[in-house]
């Protein structure tokens, strides 16, 4: 079996969330439980730290890894979804998967998956954790997929949890309320445990105390420790001030990074307690170069100037009202946003955040998941927002760049999808 047999095989023989949705979720441990007996428990070989959240998981996932990868760690990283290839989701210190153990693990488990039938993520998850046992990390850090609770994740015994915040997003498995939606996440929280939140709400302060009380788990509240200020932009690095961390450069340009260098600085001391030989210089590395060291794309990504093209993977309410702030400071002499969303998001509220002065390029990535562009183009219109509809994202883009003069400004989003579609344009992938 080739590598791209593999991955047809993942996508065409399982149910994948990533394209059909609610359709494709399994919720419950019992699939990952037998899978990883039948792989010889590998999870248990290395420390774990494991992280949720509704918005941040993925970019502190991978600062935590580049800072570790900086301490000298040989470190797995799990994330989801991909943007342009799978082997992105399963990383050894910065490394994609090596496409031959794909490969060899699909054609030698397809008994052991027709006969406990795994969910795509469930297999994705099995995957990553046998890589890393048989790669011997020292650590690895795991994204849950979705929640926290009955994620397939959530079978490990992690050294360190951390939950990033609390918004809205998947209300139809997780609970239309903010409370719901975070006993759903603290459910990562294990016994004796520590735990760090990096923001909470009045609703959900609550519901972590509780949980960490009941687990008798140390909770910490990273925004209670850390205010970290935006001080300048430098050649595409943020420089930050943190109490004892002055002029930190931090390597994704998103305003909205600053509750997640605070979540970040607070877990890393949290290792450091833990036994972890971290240094201040290992944050510094880690927290700058962490696209070098973990090839973390789509996050606020600054993939031209003149114009300046930005790609961000922001796709719900509580990731866009970051991403209007950061919009509002630009300096252009016109805005223009490719934007395409799927259907199980809020998308009226996303609408009503963006700025009514852009111009839209509404268009939809090739999923079943996808709300059409010109459904998309129907539901802005009622909210004042003017555009074009294209059926392919990368028509979208090349329509906005031939449009933009060099002083304009180039927002691709809405969905990993659309930044995924989009990427190739600019890096030839």
């Amino acid at each position: 079996m080739t590598y791209q047999e593999a991955i047809e095989y993942l996508y065409n023989r399982l149910p994948v969330f990533h394209h059909i949705g609610a359709a494709a979720y399994k919720p419950g441990l019992e699939n990952s439980i037998r899978l990883m007996e039948q792989l010889g428990n590998p999870h248990h070989e290395y420390k774990v730290i494991h992280v949720a959240g509704t918005n941040g998981k993925g970019s502190v996932s991978h600062f935590l890894s580049a800072i570790l990868q900086s301490a000298g760690y040989k470190t797995g990283l799990f994330t989801s979804p991909h943007l342009v290839d799978f082997g992105e989701r399963i990383r050894v210190d910065g490394q994609k998967i090596n496409p031959d153990f794909v490969a060899d693990f699909v054609e030698n488990n397809q008994e052991v998956f027709d006969e406990i039938q795994p969910s795509f993520f469930e297999v994705t998850m099995a995957l990553a954790f046998r890589y890393f046992a048989d790669c011997k990390v020292d650590v690895a850090v795991a994204e849950v997929g979705l929640g926290g609770r009955l994620d397939s994740t959530n079978i490990v015994k992690p050294e360190l949890s951390v939950i990033t915040n609390i918004s809205f997003d998947h209300t139809e498995f997780l609970g239309d309320t903010l409370a719901r939606i975070a006993a759903e996440k603290a459910g990562i929280i294990k016994q004796h445990t520590p735990v760090v939140i990096g923001e909470y709400l009045p609703e959900t302060k609550p519901v972590f105390i509780e949980k960490a009380a009941i687990m008798q788990s140390p909770l910490i509240f990273a925004e209670d420790k850390y205010r970290v200020k935006f001080v300048d932009y430098e050649q595409n690095v943020m420089i930050v001030n943190a109490p004892g961390f002055n002029d930190l450069r931090i390597g994704l340009g998103g305003i909205y990074q600053l509750k997640n260098v605070a979540t970040v600085i607070t877990a890393t001391e949290e290792l450091q307690k833990l036994g972890f030989a971290i240094y201040e210089e290992d944050i510094r590395a880690g927290l700058e170069e962490v696209v070098g060291l973990t090839n973390l794309q789509g996050r606020w990504q600054i993939v031209q100037q003149n114009p300046v093209v930005v790609l961000d993977t922001g796709h719900n309410k509580g990731g866009f009202e970051y991403i209007i702030q950061q919009l509002s400071r630009q300096q252009c002499e016109k805005m223009r946003i490719v934007i395409g969303m799927v259907k199980d998001k809020d998308i009226t509220g996303v609408l009503r955040l963006l700025p009514v002065e852009a111009v839209y390029y509404f268009t939809n990535a090739k999923t079943e998941r996808a709300l059409p562009a010109e459904n998309l183009k129907e539901q802005a219109e009622k909210l004042e927002l003017k555009g074009e509809a294209f059926v392919d994202v990368q028509q979208a883009v090349r329509a906005a760049l031939n449009d933009a003069s060099v002083q304009d400004f180039v927002y691709i989003g809405g969905s990993n999808f659309v930044v995924g579609e989009a990427l190739p344009v600019f890096t030839h992938q």
